[in-house]
């Protein structure tokens, strides 16, 4: 037989591009088509065995048994620490390779067993109705690009030949909703919009990081089918980015080509003009009809051949296809799944990611002295909220009361749930308060003081289908506390009692009557396996909150613009960036127990000619009683005789620790290309005139000075000709 022979393609000496090419060249036509949807099934006479490309680890190895799991993505973008997040990537690519080779040795090469992964989600955040917003790295394309890339590296390793894993960030391009049209909406967007807000993070991903592949996006852009957007993956990603990798396509998004966008007539005309205009590979079986297609005259093998070699290169560079004793992470042993290692990762990831939005006469953290606390709320004790969406199934997890309850063994902990998390009939009912307010006021009168745990989870929003509870196919229909979780708050706020509010969400929560009334909020996300360690950590001082909001938080959707809507300086503007009126928390902000002053901000030069730097620095100092992190962030506003110019561009940032009275210079270095914009037009323009440079733990805005933000230092700066 063939696969006995020593054959070109299986000589690891050779080069992969040269392996490639003669494995195409041995292959017939239905076999090599038959290697372009999301199953690859075995060629026996070669030797190649089946492969299964669907594999997701958006916050940890999911969908494929046990595995660590982490805060979901807006979580970890809340940490605002990309080294932390490349660390996470790491132990999400070992357990990945662990889990992939104890599965290949046993014959199984089902999904979710592979090691190329259809993550991260670096879509832009911008509004908070999309329910998967809570899959990315939040609104700023910098922020999103950061830590897109530092996910990306820490997934794929940094061995010179192989790939530890494959990342694909997703999708590509401009999606983010809404999600009962995404199979056939049309985004439209100007060049400035597409350049500086929707394609700045997969560039980062792309061109800094090296990620392996791509994965379009179900809707059209600017008319063009995502996935067969030569616009897309033809001029921006291969001939402009230099991408080296594979494209596939969303799940079914080849179908939606002819059967909803209607830009083709038949199957093999889809088939053929995703492939022609630069997707390789199929999440679904539509290029099962490139056959036809190739018959009808729609395509040439010599096309069917380039996008093959994509594919195939990639199984090449993660050593699929190479003895396991060459490919040094063919070794990692099972044991790294779920390990205590790991464990310790998501904590820290965990505490990282807490933001506190609130600490009324430093009311927090509380005192460890307390004899009775009550736990109230429907999410104070639930496992899945811990989890969000695209997760994995941990070993033991830990919920907000199990924290609590192991923090302070000897108190009592009083808990109720309140109510559920979704609206119910109250049909029968009898009496001023809902079902399980009763039992939720008495424990919170015999307490010292209450923890209330609100909010939302994966059935209130998530990806079309999943969110059961959403009436918007996963999206969210407005800003609230959904059910009577408000009147349960309103209700034991009234018992006087001292009130701490941890929010779990992965979207941002109107809580107008909670920032007026309650004194101590916290949001906590999604946070993963050991969310309510963390959370316990931070109520009671063993850990320092510093994480900062990646979304804006808004007051109502009346600040919104439609949803529908992607420019992103409309009447209304979208996200902190374009956005005139006050939010109920801005993003990047963010509070501690302890408080950071800056000052001596310093610029290299007060005047700069185009394609020159500039060097920032300044001191900060904490000078407040507590250790704790600071997230130091650089802000630049334009001249503002360019009316198209966002208010501002966060441009930097960093996370670092500082102990009481403890002071450090920080330094950042604003590139040329950070000074300028796209125009209207998608051209990049360089303006004369002055420039504005912020550096503080928040945005230079009142609404974040009036919350109890750091200071903030401002300096002007020319650009001349």
């Amino acid at each position: 037989m063939e696969k006995e022979k020593k054959l070109p393609f299986q000589n690891p000496e050779l080069s992969f591009e040269e392996r490639a090419d003669d494995l195409i060249a041995r292959l017939g036509l239905e076999e090599k088509v038959s290697q372009m949807t999301h199953f690859s099934p075995a060629i026996q006479r070669l030797g190649i065995p089946a492969y299964t490309w669907w594999n997701e680890c958006l916050h940890g190895v999911a969908r494929a048994g046990v595995a660590t799991v982490f805060p979901q993505a807006i979580g970890l973008a809340a940490a605002w620490n990309a080294p932390l997040i490349q660390k996470v990537a790491d132990a999400i690519s070992e357990e990945a390779r662990a889990k992939h080779h104890e599965a290949a040795r046993r014959g199984d090469r089902g999904i979710y067993k592979g090691i190329n992964f259809w993550s991260p989600n670096i879509n832009i955040f911008r509004d908070p109705r999309w329910g998967r917003g809570q899959e990315t790295y939040g609104e700023d394309p910098f922020l999103a690009g950061r830590i897109g890339a530092a996910f990306v590296k820490g997934l794929q390793g940094e061995h010179p030949r192989y790939l530890k894993c494959a990342a694909t960030p997703k999708h590509f391009a401009v999606h983010s909703g809404p999600e009962l049209l995404r199979h056939k909406f049309n985004a439209v967007v100007s060049q400035q919009d597409l350049r500086e807000t929707y394609l700045p993070a997969f560039r980062e991903c792309v061109v800094e990081a090296k990620a392996e592949s791509v994965m379009g996006a179900y809707n059209r852009t600017n008319g063009e089918p995502c996935c067969a957007s030569p616009t897309l993956l033809i001029q921006i990603l291969r001939k402009e980015w230099g991408f080296k990798g594979h494209v596939v396509s969303d799940c079914d998004a080849i179908c939606d080509i002819h059967a909803n966008h209607k830009v083709a007539d038949t199957r093999q005309e889809s088939a053929a003009l995703a492939v022609k205009n630069g997707c390789d590979l199929n999440c679904g079986e539509t290029y099962s009809s490139l056959l036809d297609a190739i018959r009808e005259g729609l395509i040439t093998e010599k096309e069917i051949d380039a996008a093959l070699k994509n594919i195939l290169l990639t199984r090449f560079r993660l050593g699929l296809l190479d003895p396991p004793d060459i490919v040094p992470y063919s070794a990692v042993p099972f044991e790294k799944c779920d390990c205590e290692e790991h464990r310790d990762l998501a904590r820290q990831a965990a505490r990282e990611s807490i933001v506190l939005l609130k600490n009324y006469r430093n009311l927090l953290p509380l005192s460890k002295n307390l004899k009775t606390i009550a736990v109230i709320g429907p999410n104070a004790d639930d496992r899945g909220v811990l989890l969000g969406n695209y997760n994995g199934t941990p070993s033991q997890s830990v919920t907000v009361l199990e924290g609590i309850r192991r923090k302070l063994p000897d108190a009592r902990i009083f808990y109720a749930p309140g109510c559920p998390l979704e609206e119910l009939s109250e049909r029968g009912h009898v009496g001023t308060f809902t079902r399980g307010f009763a039992e939720a006021l008495a424990c919170a009168e015999r307490a010292e003081a209450v923890i209330m745990v609100l909010g939302l989870n994966s059935f209130f929003e998530g990806e079309e289908g999943d969110g059961s509870l959403s009436p918007a196919g996963g999206d969210r229909v407005n800003l609230n506390l959904p059910g009577k979780q408000q009147e349960l708050l309103e209700a034991v706020c009234a018992t006087g009692k001292p009130v701490v509010l941890a929010l779990m969400s992965g979207s941002a929560l109107a809580v107008n009557w909670a920032q007026e009334r309650v004194p101590a909020i916290l949001q906590a996300w999604y946070p993963g396996e050991e969310g309510g360690t963390a959370v316990a950590d931070a109520i009671f001082g063993d850990y320092n909150p510093a994480g900062r909001l990646p979304i804006t938080f808004y007051k109502s959707l009346d600040q919104l613009p439609p949803f529908e809507d992607y420019a992103m300086n409309g009447e209304k503007g979208r996200t902190y960036r374009y956005m005139k009126e006050e939010p109920l928390y801005p993003f990047g902000f963010g509070l501690s127990y302890t408080r950071f002053e800056y000052s001596s901000l310093r610029l290299s030069a007060k005047k700069l000619r185009a394609g020159e730097p500039l060097e920032i620095s300044a001191n900060v100092k904490n000078i407040g009683s507590r250790a704790g992190d600071e997230v130091a962030q650089l802000y630049l506003s334009y001249p503002k005789e360019i009316a198209y110019a966002p208010l501002r561009q966060l441009r930097g940032f960093m996370r670092f620790h500082l102990n009481p009275g403890e002071s450090r210079r920080i330094a950042f270095t604003l590139a040329p290309e950070q000074m300028s914009l796209f125009d209207r037009e998608g051209k990049i323009a360089l303006a004369f005139g002055e420039y504005q440079i912020f550096v503080g733990g928040s945005q230079p805005d009142e609404r974040s000075a009036a919350l109890g933000g750091a200071n903030v230092l401002a300096e002007p700066f020319y650009i001349v000709p």
